[in-house]
């Protein structure tokens, strides 16, 4: 689905979300985004983590 994203599309996009959030949430936007995708990484490299140290029956 995003494979046929070109530039005209990303800034259609980005466009919306300025109309629908506003320029001045933009930025607590992102830092909320960045915080969840961090958060996200941390428990997928922990669950990993926990698989590889699991013994195997």
């Amino acid at each position: 689905m995003l494979h046929n994203l070109t530039g005209w599309h990303a800034l259609v996009i980005l466009a919306i979300i300025i109309l629908v959030f506003g320029a001045a949430k933009l930025p607590a936007l992102a830092k909320s985004l960045g915080q969840s995708v961090r958060i996200l990484k941390d428990e997928s490299s922990d669950s990993r983590a926990g698989d590889e140290t699991e013994p195997h029956s």
